[in-house]
C-alpha cells in the first residue's frame, strides 16, 4: 500500500536518509526541515502519516504534534514521534500530545515500514468514513463534530488475555479507574468471546504459554464483529518478539506495548485507542444513518422510490437469470384526498404511516416495500407467482379493509386500498414495463369500484377480485 508521508527533522542528512527508504518501498515523501514549515505542508498537502523528530529548535515536535492533533482538519492524521530520547517520561509526552507512536533512532526498517503501512490501512478507513459523514452533513442527515469524550468504568469495556496472573492483575489494576476489565487467560474461545461484547479495547500478550496471541489477533480480524475492535498487543523485546510485532501490525493489529508495562504509557496509548474507536463509531453510524435517509421515505419509514427503481432492476436480471417467477404490486389508497382535506395534512401523514406499518407487517422478509409518491405503494415479491402474490395482495387488502385507522385525536377512519397485480413475462424488458402493467390494473382495480385486486394478464386481459 502506498502513501504521502511528510517526514519532518531539522538535520537534513536525517531527512535524507529517511526518505530514501520510504521512497524504495514506493511511498510519496514530502520533506520539512521545522515546525512551522511542517504544519503548513500538512494543511497544504493533508499527507497520509507524519514522520516527525523531537528535538527541533523553535517548535519542537511536541508543539507541532499538537498543533496537528487540535485542528479538526488534520487531527485524523497519524503522527510517528521519531527520536533520540529514550526517556519514558518522553515517550509520555509525545503519547499525551497526540502521537500514534514513537521510533527510536537509528529506526529500524522492518519496525518503520510496518508501523507506517498499519496506520496508513487506518487512514485510508477513517478517510472514507469521514468523507461520507461529511456528504451526509452536507445535505443535514447527520451532525459532524466530536462528543466530550469520558473514560469510566461504567462505559469502557477493556478484554485483558494474558495466562501470566501477576502480570495480568497488575495491567488491570492500572485501568481499574476508567474501565471495566474483564480477564481471560486465554485458549481457543477467546476471539468468540469478544465477538458476543462490543468491546472498546482488547490487550493481548503475545508470550502467553498455552496460547497463540497472534493466532487470536488473527480470528479476531477475522470476523465481522471484532473487525475494527481495537487490538493492543503485550509484546517482549527481543529479536522473537520483533517478528512478532511486525506480523501483529501487519495483521491490523493497532498498538503494542513492551514489559514491563509503566501505567502512564498504557493509560495513554488505551485512551488513544478507544478515542479512536469511538470516533470511527461515530462515522460508521452517521454513514448508517445517511444511507438509511437516501433510502428511506422520511414519513413511512419505507423504501423510496428512487431505490426501489434501482433494485428492482438488479431483482429482475436475477429472476430472468435464474428462471424464477417475479411479482409486483402497485397500492393506493382509496379516496385519500378527502381524508386530506377533511381532517388535515397531519391526519393524513398518520394514515400514511400506519398503512405503511400495516403493509410492512404483511409482507414477508424477502419482499420489498416501497412508497412510490403520495399515496401510492409498491410492493416487489420475488420468486413469487402470479396465484402467490394475489394472497398476499388480498391479505393487504384486508388488513387495511378491516381495522379502522385510529388518529393521534381518537378519531376513526374506514380506509380501503386498491391493488393492481403484475408479474414477470415475456412482455416486460425493464422494470419500467413491470410498473406499467401494474399500474394498468390499479387503473382498473378504481375503475371497478376500489378496494379490490385486480391482476394483469399477460394476454391484456385483467383478472379482479372483488371486496
Amino acid at each position: 500500500m502506498t502513501a504521502r508521508v511528510l517526514v519532518v527533522d531539522d538535520v537534513l542528512p536525517n531527512v535524507k536518509l529517511l526518505e530514501a527508504k520510504l521512497t524504495s518501498e514506493y511511498f510519496d515523501v514530502l520533506c520539512a526541515t521545522s515546525g512551522p514549515e511542517a504544519l503548513e505542508i500538512v494543511q497544504r498537502e493533508q499527507p497520509d502519516i507524519v514522520l516527525l523528530d523531537v528535538m527541533m529548535p523553535g517548535m519542537n515536535g511536541f508543539e507541532v504534534c499538537r498543533h496537528i492533533k487540535q485542528d479538526e482538519a488534520t487531527a485524523h492524521i497519524p503522527v510517528i514521534m521519531v527520536t533520540a530520547l529514550d526517556q519514558m517520561s518522553d515517550k509520555i509526552a509525545g503519547l499525551e500530545a497526540g502521537a500514534e507512536d514513537f521510533l527510536t533512532k537509528p529506526v529500524d526498517d522492518i519496525a518503520l515500514f510496518a508501523r507506517v503501512k498499519s496506520l496508513v490501512r487506518l487512514k485510508v478507513m477513517m478517510d472514507e468514513l469521514k468523507n461520507r459523514e461529511n456528504t451526509g452533513a452536507s445535505l443535514g442527515w447527520v451532525k459532524a463534530g466530536e462528543e466530550a469524550e469520558t473514560f469510566e468504568p461504567s462505559n469502557t469495556s477493556i478484554l485483558l488475555v494474558d495466562d501470566h496472573e501477576k502480570a495480568a492483575a497488575r495491567v488491570g489494576r492500572m485501568l481499574t479507574d476508567m474501565a471495566s476489565v474483564s480477564h481471560s487467560i486465554g485458549g481457543e474461545g477467546v476471539a468468540e468471546r469478544a465477538r458476543e461484547k462490543n468491546y472498546d479495547l482488547v490487550i493481548v500478550s503475545l508470550s502467553m504459554r498455552e496460547t497463540d496471541g497472534l493466532r487470536i489477533c488473527s480470528k479476531m480480524r477475522s470476523y465481522e464483529e471484532t473487525r475494527h475492535v481495537p487490538i493492543l498487543v503485550v509484546v517482549e523485546d527481543s529479536e522473537h518478539g520483533s517478528r512478532q510485532l511486525v506480523r501483529a501490525l501487519d495483521m491490523g493489529v493497532n498498538d503494542y506495548l513492551v514489559p514491563p508495562v509503566e501505567r502512564l504509557e498504557l493509560i495513554a496509548r488505551v485512551r488513544t485507542q478507544i478515542r479512536r474507536k469511538r470516533y470511527s463509531d461515530r462515522l460508521w453510524e452517521n454513514f448508517h444513518i445517511s444511507m438509511q435517509l437516501a433510502t428511506t421515505d422520511a414519513v413511512t419509514g419505507l423504501y423510496n422510490r428512487h431505490y426501489m427503481n434501482s433494485h428492482l432492476e438488479t431483482l429482475l436480471h436475477s429472476a430472468r437469470r435464474n428462471a424464477k417467477p417475479l411479482s409486483l404490486a402497485m397500492l393506493d389508497i382509496d379516496h385519500f384526498k378527502p381524508v386530506n382535506d377533511t381532517y388535515g395534512h397531519a391526519a393524513g401523514d398518520e394514515i400514511l404511516q400506519e398503512f405503511a406499518t400495516r403493509i410492512a407487517r404483511n409482507v414477508r422478509g424477502v419482499d420489498l416495500a416501497a412508497r412510490y409518491g403520495g399515496e401510492e405503494f409498491v410492493v416487489v415479491m420475488p420468486d413469487t407467482s402470479r396465484h402467490e402474490a394475489l394472497v398476499i395482495a388480498e391479505r393487504l387488502r384486508h388488513t387495511v379493509s378491516d381495522v379502522p385507522f385510529v388518529l393521534s385525536d381518537g378519531t376513526e377512519i374506514n380506509i380501503t386500498v386498491s391493488i393492481g397485480l403484475a408479474r414477470l413475462d415475456d412482455e416486460v424488458e425493464a422494470a419500467s414495463d413491470l410498473l406499467e402493467q401494474a399500474d394498468s390494473a390499479l387503473y382498473q382495480a378504481k375503475h371497478e369500484g376500489r378496494n379490490r385486486v385486480v391482476v394483469n394478464e399477460e394476454a391484456g386481459g385483467m383478472q379482479a377480485s372483488h371486496a
